[in-house]
């Protein structure tokens, strides 16, 4: 049993920059993927990035090269760098885990309350 928070989201303005954290406790998230999704008002979940136990990264092509998703085993904690944010960034933020890391939302066994990312113009 594991349980995650997100903490991170916030207000700003387009192309700033934000830094959200998923913190697991109850047990280590050492040996699972990580990902992230968002859904804005109105649309559904989708994917935005994963890294797998062995380090593989994937990436939504809607934030290629502008986030960057890394992991702290021994904290326990995984992040999302938010660079050049866009007001079509904005959604609530979740992080989850899955036994592989994959775009798909259905494989991942643990889920996040979600963090909100506003992003103004």
């Amino acid at each position: 049993q594991v349980q995650l928070a997100e903490s991170g989201g916030g207000l700003v303005q387009a192309g700033s920059s934000l830094k959200l954290s998923c913190a697991a406790s109850g047990r280590t998230f050492n040996d699972y993927a990580m990902g992230w999704f968002r859904q804005a008002p109105g649309k559904e979940r989708e994917f935005v990035a994963a890294i797998g136990h062995t380090g593989n990264i994937y990436y939504a092509d809607s934030v290629q090269g502008r986030f960057t998703i890394s992991r702290d085993n021994a904290k326990n904690t995984g992040y999302l760098q938010m660079n050049s944010l866009k007001v079509e960034d904005t959604a609530v933020y979740y992080c989850a885990l899955s036994f592989i890391a994959t775009q798909w939302s259905n494989n991942y066994n643990y889920w996040g309350h979600g963090t909100q990312v506003t992003v103004s113009s």
